[in-house]
């Protein structure tokens, strides 16, 4: 049974190692942590369809989702908000470090997009106040690391979101609140072709 799982494994690292040659697409699926810039945690998750436009070089659209609870300061409170899930649609760019062919490749990358904010929803003790958040969408972007081992991929990466407004009821701005999150993840790709030598 032992020789049986590690043929197995043998054969599933050599159909899946090394991967990408210009002119081929691939799809990658990330799941992961955030940590937002104020304080606090979540999860997110994101799609994102790739053209490799060299063999060691790539562009794409990353469409994901951050699910987080962040701490919030105004002028009059201190609190914790839940958020709902964020949504980003963001043009990406992505360099790889591929000598020698190996299935090992670090890389590093950059994107520009939307980012869709989600309402909040406060918990406080300060005499049932009610504050509403700017939950316009804003521009942002993002910087990232991490490396690719055969068809699987870790990496950090950095959501740089403009901050949004709190508002009371009467519409007097008591604070903002940063949009910005780091996000530790873990994930997989299919497609792609393999590592140029």
């Amino acid at each position: 049974m032992k020789k049986i799982i590690l043929t197995g494994l043998a054969v599933f690292a050599f159909t899946f190692a090394n991967a990408q040659e210009k002119g081929k697409f691939r799809v990658g699926l990330d799941l992961g942590y955030t940590i937002p810039s104020n304080g606090g945690g979540g999860i997110l998750i994101s799609l994102e369809p790739k053209y490799n436009i060299a063999d060691n070089m790539n562009v794409g659209l990353r469409i994901g989702s951050a699910a987080m609870v962040r701490d919030i300061e105004t002028n009059s409170i201190s609190s914790s908000a839940k958020i709902s899930a964020n949504g980003s649609y963001v043009g990406t760019y992505d360099y790889y470090f591929n000598g020698s062919g190996k299935s090992f490749v670090p890389y590093v990358g950059a994107g520009a997009g939307y980012y869709s904010i989600a309402n909040v929803e406060f918990d406080t003790n300060n005499n049932n106040d009610a504050i509403g958040l700017d939950a316009n969408g804003k521009m942002g972007g993002l910087l990232r690391a991490g490396f690719e081992w055969g068809k699987f991929r870790m990496g950090l990466e950095y959501n740089l979101v403009p901050k949004s407004t709190l508002q009371n009821i009467n519409g007097d701005k008591v604070g903002t609140i940063s949009n910005s999150y780091l996000g530790i993840h873990l994930g997989f790709y299919v497609g792609g072709g393999k590592w140029s030598k």
